[in-house]
């Protein structure tokens, strides 16, 4: 045996964790490989086994041979005559088994080379069982590691005698990485399938958060506080709901921590992705209030039957409770398992236009013009007579596609109107 595979045994025991007999059976089981390959007529040997000693550092190859009646031998590469095979066993009988050594000079040396492929793939596979052996009871947990290599858009992340696979969906939009990046990941899974056990990673999932929240805050790890449900569009804003059984414990400032503190490392391992944390309730109206914050709700409408929460807001406030895009009404939806539907209050509108109508239908009466011509009126500023007065003709015609005459008529009625009341006053 070579230094090289010396050092190859070394590694992957000492390295890789592999145990010793795995790897030396692996060697074996190249060796017979590569013998098939270099000796002719070896194909034909039905049992074959290599013997490694990893102290003298010798490889040797057995064959195991059929005993046949001399003049009988029908298969020269399975089969030894019996004077051949008395002479190294006095004892063996015909239709006995004898094994014989039937290694090539040089063989250690020459066969290295074209064992060595052979050998590392039995090794990887090894390496892959002891894979999802630690690691298929670790789903959920949080592992660091280096950015290893890119694969398209995934992402091999070195674990340490492991390597794990974060795919482009597990990605959080944004985050760039490059090799050597030290990154912290959520193993979202062990997969043992076609090619082998695979760690799928994940930045994006939303217990990656939950994760950092029971590393991060005491009361959660001991569950003295309670996250009762998480919603999150990766890289942009998480809600979290917490809960306390306990009266004196307030779970909101248990999460966020002396100034803030806790949650800060937080969003800084989450390279500052928005986070809202809010106190759970069973009550969905308040549950509801609590999510869409800083937005303030004028008025909340709960159907239990199809699980659906209406809330109306002011028109200050509508951006705030839906949030860009409807983020912030989309979360909370998911927050709360509910469909959150969120609509501009209207009452004030209703009146202000209710109070408008009334204005240009009396106008209407006073100047002889339709209803429909004296709202168009009002809304371009002519809420009197004494404003209308001082509109140009122009403006009249353009604005209320009217012509020159009845423009002018318009303004003369205004004008009589106008001088009438100033003259009772």
């Amino acid at each position: 045996m070579t230094n090289d595979i010396v050092a190859l045994i070394e590694y992957y025991e000492k390295e890789k964790g592999i145990d010793r007999n795995k790897i030396v059976s692996a060697l074996e089981f190249s060796f017979v490989s590569a013998y098939r390959k270099m000796v002719p007529g070896a194909d034909a040997i039905e049992t074959l086994r290599a013997e490694v000693d990893t102290k003298k550092g010798t490889t040797k190859i057995f064959a195991a041979l059929n005993v046949c009646a001399d003049g009988e031998q029908t298969d020269k590469f399975n089969e030894v005559p019996f004077s051949i095979a008395q002479k190294k066993n006095p004892e063996i009988e015909v239709g006995g088994v004898l094994e014989f050594n039937v290694t090539p000079k040089d063989f250690g040396r020459i066969a290295v080379q074209t064992a060595k492929q052979t050998m590392m793939q039995r090794l990887r596979q090894a390496e892959k069982e002891m894979i999802y052996e630690e690691f298929k009871d670790r789903a959920g947990d949080v592992v660091s590691g280096t950015v290893r290599r890119f694969e398209r858009n995934d992402v091999m992340i070195d674990l340490g005698k492991f390597e794990g696979i974060m795919p482009n969906r597990e990605r959080v939009q944004g985050e760039d990485y490059n090799i050597g990046d030290r990154i912290r990941c959520y193993v979202l899974a062990v997969e043992n399938e076609g090619r082998g056990p695979e760690i799928i990673l994940s930045r994006s999932h939303p217990n990656f958060v939950r994760r950092l929240f029971e590393a991060e805050v005491n009361e959660i790890s001991d569950r003295t506080v309670e996250i009762r449900s998480i919603a999150r569009e990766a890289g942009f804003r998480t809600k979290v709901a917490v809960w306390s059984s306990d009266p004196k414990v307030d779970p909101v400032g248990a999460c966020v921590g002396m100034r803030g503190a806790r949650v800060k490392n937080i969003v800084r391992e989450l390279n500052n992705e928005k986070v809202d944390i809010i106190r759970w309730s069973e009550d969905p109206a308040e549950l509801v209030r609590e999510a869409l914050k800083p937005a303030e709700l004028i008025s909340i409408t709960v159907n239990k039957e199809e699980k659906i929460v209406l809330v109306t807001v002011s028109e200050e406030d509508l951006s705030k409770a839906i949030g860009r895009k409807g983020q912030n009404a989309r979360l909370s939806s998911r927050l709360m398992g509910w469909d959150v539907q969120v609509r501009k209050d209207e009452t004030k509108e209703e009146q202000f236009k209710e109070k408008i109508g009334g204005v240009a239908h009396t106008l209407g009466e006073q100047l002889g013009i339709s209803d429909e011509l004296a709202a168009k009126l009002t809304l371009f500023g002519g809420v009197s007579a004494e404003m209308i007065v001082d509109m140009p003709v122009d403006f009249l015609t353009s604005s209320l596609e009217l012509s020159v005459e009845e423009a002018e008529a318009i303004l003369e009625r205004a004008k009589s109107i106008a001088s009438g009341e100033a003259a009772t006053n």
